[in-house]
């Protein structure tokens, strides 16, 4: 199942099942699980492991060194976990001493052509990167967002749970769960309804979730008199609470 083209280190560790495509190169440090499918001309450097059911797609290149002229060589490294789907030109790197050392990538995630993660990104499980969405160090995206195509993520953003970016938007700080933002320089566009829906949100919940949105963002409320607000909210319901503590949490501020 390992084509006699492809290059593969003595050093990787390749499970049985694995399909390696002619003309792949695969580098020392590297594991890849039961299951995984490597398309041909796809370049894979470690230290890189990749888990169970992967399927990377041509000229995609996985684990290179991060893009960080202060990077000298240190050990670092990239895992991703299972049922991801890795599109063509995808490009992840490896982590840097001046986070986690480790670039991570959840699972089932689906990472549409010419995706960029870049080093020490944190990536959740379930997202959805549409081509061409650019990703800069250090950046956390968490469960179930989704990254409109030519999205542009600052360094040190955070991208909510179950939020979604429009086509062409540049995100210089962070978006809260479920909300939308559009634009060229991203605003807040309301909350992802459609997709908190799909994903089996009941009514009162999404009813709840546009409540706090109000607060936030339309009230004309200073930021700490619509916490203060919202924090009464999140008593009761544990969704508002989740959108509060992420709030709460931000570094670089929230969209607003």
């Amino acid at each position: 199942m390992i084509s006699p083209h492809a290059v593969i280190d003595e050093s990787a560790v390749i499970a049985d099942s694995v399909r390696v495509g002619p003309f792949s190169v695969i580098g020392p440090d590297v594991e890849i699980g039961e299951g995984c499918i490597i398309d041909s001309h796809v370049v894979i450097e470690g230290p890189t492991r990749i888990g169970r059911n992967n399927h990377l797609y041509s000229f995609s290149a996985i684990g290179g060194a991060p893009q960080d002229k202060k990077y000298a060589g240190e050990p670092t490294r990239l895992e991703i976990g299972d049922d991801n789907t890795i599109r063509e030109y995808v490009t992840i790197n490896r982590g840097t001493t001046d986070d986690q050392k480790t670039t991570r990538i959840g699972d089932d995630n689906w990472i549409m052509a010419y995706v960029h993660i870049a080093h020490d990104c944190q990536i959740g499980s379930h997202t959805i990167m549409a081509n061409n969405a650019t990703l800069a160090g250090h950046v956390h995206v968490e469960d179930f967002a989704i990254l409109g195509g030519f999205s542009l993520i600052h360094q040190f953003c955070r991208i909510g749970a179950f939020s979604f970016t429009g086509m062409g938007t540049r995100i210089n700080r962070d978006v809260p769960p479920y909300v939308t933002v559009g634009g060229k320089m991203s605003e807040p566009r309301g909350v992802n309804t459609e997709g908190l829906k799909r994903h089996g949100f009941e009514k009162t919940q999404i009813a709840a979730i546009r409540r706090a949105y109000r607060t936030l963002y339309l009230k004309g409320l200073p930021l700490e008199d619509a916490l203060a607000q919202l924090q009464e909210m999140a008593a009761e319901d544990p969704k508002v609470a989740s959108f509060v503590a992420f709030i709460r949490d931000s570094q670089r501020s929230i969209l607003r």
